[in-house]
């Protein structure tokens, strides 16, 4: 049986230093999305090696990661407006309620969206079920952490 996940969920991403971040769920993308600054492309001897800072809040710098992971590839992702973008693409682990999963996320600017995070469906296939009548099914940050989130974000 497959777990039951809301449209939004926290999220965390354990190999990034981001314990947690707001996600859309949404099995309209087929892929996952972070928003990611100041993204510097450095070639290594094994590759590709991409850094990036997080924002975990929406409109606010507070508690910014700088991290790097390897590059999977570069992928052309169609918006909902039908814009296509080239970003740079990386695999990394998602905690979405009490399960990990490895994931593909492209790296892209999120700022005008609504979440820092988009879980597509490659993502969710196989393990999770959309209720998108409900929100945050799984486990929330603590007060301090979701009341610092508020500050920033109108949709909480």
């Amino acid at each position: 049986m497959l777990e039951q996940v809301g449209w939004r969920e926290w999220v965390s991403l354990p190999a990034l230093d981001t314990p947690w971040i707001k996600a859309k769920i949404d099995t309209g993308a087929r892929s996952s999305s972070l928003h990611a600054d100041d993204v510097e492309i450095v070639g290594g001897p094994d590759g590709d090696i991409v850094h990036f800072s997080i924002s975990p809040w929406q409109r606010s710098a507070l508690d910014t990661v700088r991290v790097h992971a390897p590059l999977l590839e570069w992928r052309t992702v169609r918006s909902s407006s039908g814009e296509a973008e080239e970003r740079p693409t990386i695999i990394t682990t998602i905690r979405l309620l009490q399960t990990e999963i490895e994931a593909e996320l492209t790296l892209t600017r999120r700022d005008q969206m609504g979440f820092r995070m988009l879980v597509g469906r490659e993502a969710l296939r196989g393990r999770f079920a959309v209720d998108s009548g409900r929100s945050y099914l799984g486990p929330r940050p603590p007060r301090p952490v979701r009341t610092r989130n508020q500050e920033f974000d109108e949709e909480e």
